[in-house]
């Protein structure tokens, strides 16, 4: 089965429970959402992939990569692509452990329970909210991650009342992320430490170091 990929490449994982590991990316491209600070157009805009089969990236993560089992499939809106499920299927037989990033609009429930779930709760200022999936959230458990953008304190608000209305922390795993350049990691933890809520700041680990 193929996949249409943007891009493939070895980085330091700059977010989610992983934050620091060595990890082989496989972005996916297309995407159905359409958020107003996107910072990942290429892999949804101009027709800008490449096709491989599910057997080709298994093959360059093991003759390059295999000494690191981290594996993160994103996009882009991962879960448009059916040939993602035996592509994680083989990774997850080679011991990888597995984490797929999704905008949260899309069902999880044919995922594997191994696959690490990395899923957006869109906040407004992403333009993209209405779209949100909220079954979702019964098909996570301690070991994956709801994340929230967060460009000011109405998606800061926003975010609160979904955590209290939905009962995320005895759930998931909740991660707050600034949008880059428009909120300070430094104001957002400020807010979190207000409120004294279990909630993890995630900075984007790899613009920090300006990696991929």
């Amino acid at each position: 089965m193929n996949l249409k990929l943007s891009e493939n490449f070895f980085s330091i994982q700059g977010e989610g429970p992983f934050s620091g590991y060595p990890t082989f990316f496989v972005r996916l491209y297309g995407c159905n959402l359409k958020c107003l600070w996107c910072d990942t157009l290429y892999a949804r805009e101009g027709d800008r992939y490449y096709t491989l089969n599910v057997n080709e990236i298994i093959e360059i993560w093991e003759k390059n990569y295999s000494l690191s089992p981290y594996i993160t499939i994103t996009g882009g809106e991962p879960l448009l692509q059916t040939a993602i499920y035996p592509l994680i299927e083989k990774f997850l037989a080679k011991k990888c452990i597995v984490s797929i990033e999704t905008n949260g609009s899309l069902s999880l429930k044919d995922l594997p329970s191994q696959v690490v779930k990395v899923v957006d709760l869109k906040t407004p200022s992403s333009g993209m909210a209405e779209y949100n999936l909220y079954e979702n959230i019964s098909f996570l458990n301690s070991k994956d991650v709801i994340k929230f953008v967060i460009q000011d304190r109405k998606d800061f608000e926003f975010a609160l009342k979904k955590i209290k209305d939905l009962d995320l922390l005895s759930k998931t795993q909740v991660f707050f992320s600034p949008v880059f350049e428009k909120l300070s990691p430094k104001e957002l933890a400020k807010w979190i430490l207000e409120i004294k809520l279990p909630i993890r700041l995630q900075v984007q680990l790899h613009k920090l170091l300006d990696l991929k």
